[in-house]
């Protein structure tokens, strides 16, 4: 009997940390407490248009922006590729996003992935809060720590949200 009771504790422990490694979501759902969807505290739809952006999708119009900006630079500004990438492609980006976010509400690579920035109160960025939203951005920090709506610290400072199209 001893031994059937130490198997279950390691059972119980595994279960356990299995909730704890899923995150505060799922652990939260497991003692019946329901956070609802991403974005309806918001009050913006689950699914669809006008919802939350995906992480995915939002790197990945991240990633096309940056290349778009390397090849700027590289073509126009500078023919060496060290250069280009470490002086001139961060700037070049800064400018991108501040620009077509505060005037359109996308960039080139977030149209791409049907990606639209808009501002809780107006929907539309307007360009102080798009310099805002992007120096944090640029911090990184902000970015890489979101709260449960999946909205990063930079785009709560700005009072933006980014959804799909």
């Amino acid at each position: 009997m001893p031994k059937r009771a130490q198997y279950r504790g390691r059972v119980d422990n595994r279960q356990a940390i299995g909730s704890w490694l899923s995150g505060p979501r799922a652990a939260a759902e497991e003692a019946g407490v329901d956070f609802g969807y991403r974005g309806e505290q918001l009050g913006l739809p689950e699914q669809g248009p006008g919802s939350i952006a995906r992480p995915g999708r939002r790197f990945g119009a991240l990633a096309v922006d940056w290349g778009l900006c390397l090849l700027i630079a590289y073509g126009l500004v500078t023919d060496s590729y060290n250069r280009a990438a470490q002086v001139w492609a961060p700037l070049i980006l800064f400018v991108l996003i501040v620009l077509t976010v505060g005037s359109l509400g996308f960039t080139p690579g977030k149209r791409l992935f049907g990606l639209r920035v808009v501002s809780l109160g107006t929907g539309r960025v307007n360009p102080l809060r798009a310099l805002l939203r992007t120096i944090l951005l640029f911090l990184a920090v902000p970015a890489l720590i979101w709260d449960r709506d999946g909205r990063g610290l930079h785009d709560r400072a700005a009072g933006t949200v980014e959804v799909r199209i």
